[in-house]
């Protein structure tokens, strides 16, 4: 009996979520753990590093089968997207401090939405607006962290 990887894409993923987990998980016993009343600071990190272990446990096996028929190849590489959604998230960095939160966010929204083969700058002017509307709303007003929200 073999076991054939059905999805080698989920298979990469799972491996990768499992390694990572278990890179932070390593990293966070240098912390106190504590208890679940007085948590220590690597008591979440621990928690969550677990979850995404389990999580890429999970995805592993959901990648393997004892059958052969449902085989797939990987896709290729695709590197538009990808530099794009890194370039808005760069983007978002480097602009929110001089140029406000909603400018930081459109700006985000607008590179990393370019990413999409089929997107309308229509729909990511919306998207941008209405994002930026609700960043302003969440950080600088509910939970009152120093953002501004156009620029000085």
């Amino acid at each position: 009996m073999h076991i054939r990887i059905i999805s080698r894409q989920d298979f990469l993923a799972g491996l990768f979520f499992t390694l990572l987990g278990a890179l932070v998980a390593a990293g966070s016993f240098k912390y106190a753990m504590g208890s679940a009343m007085r948590m220590g600071p690597g008591y979440f990190p621990l928690t969550l590093a677990a979850l995404l272990v389990a999580i890429g446990l999970f995805v592993v096996t959901h990648a393997l089968t004892l059958d052969r028929a449902n085989a797939q190849a990987v896709e290729p590489f695709a590197l538009r997207p990808i530099t794009l959604v890194a370039a808005g998230v760069l983007i978002f960095a480097f602009t929110v401090q001089s140029f406000g939160l909603i400018v930081a966010t459109i700006g985000l929204v607008t590179v990393s939405g370019v990413a999409y083969q089929g997107f309308r700058w229509s729909e990511l002017a919306i998207l941008g607006a209405t994002l930026s509307v609700f960043a302003v709303g969440v950080f600088s007003y509910g939970l009152s962290l120093p953002f501004q929200a156009l620029p000085v």
